[in-house]
């Protein structure tokens, strides 16, 4: 334990609380998607802030071509070409039209 200024004792995180916290952050995303009724991983539909739909590669607790802020990702939008906070969307809810038209937009693929 460590003792401050003000006398109060503050014990340190132990390893494996720590490597539970991180295991608990990383199973949070996937288990939300499967509850909110979104496929997992793969490619996926997803949505810009401006409406545009177009398909992305969403691997849960991965990011490899943008910048997570939780459950939004900010990623570049191949239909308007801007950047862009982008939400899953379930296939559901779309149309067929709409499906088609996420699907001839895709973002840029890595291998």
């Amino acid at each position: 334990m460590q003792a401050y200024s003000s006398g109060v004792k503050i014990r340190p995180i132990s390893r494996r609380r720590r490597s539970l916290i991180i295991v608990a952050a990383v199973l949070l995303e996937p288990i939300a998607m499967r509850l909110r009724g979104y496929r997992m991983g793969g490619n996926l539909i997803v949505r810009c802030r401006k409406g545009h739909l177009f398909m992305t590669i969403w691997l849960p607790g991965a990011s490899l071509k943008s910048v997570r802020l939780g459950w939004w990702r900010v990623q570049r939008c191949p239909v308007g070409k801007h950047w862009s906070i982008v939400t899953p969307v379930r296939e559901s809810e779309l149309s067929e039209d709409e499906r088609q038209i996420a699907s001839a937009h895709k973002d840029v693929r890595i291998p």
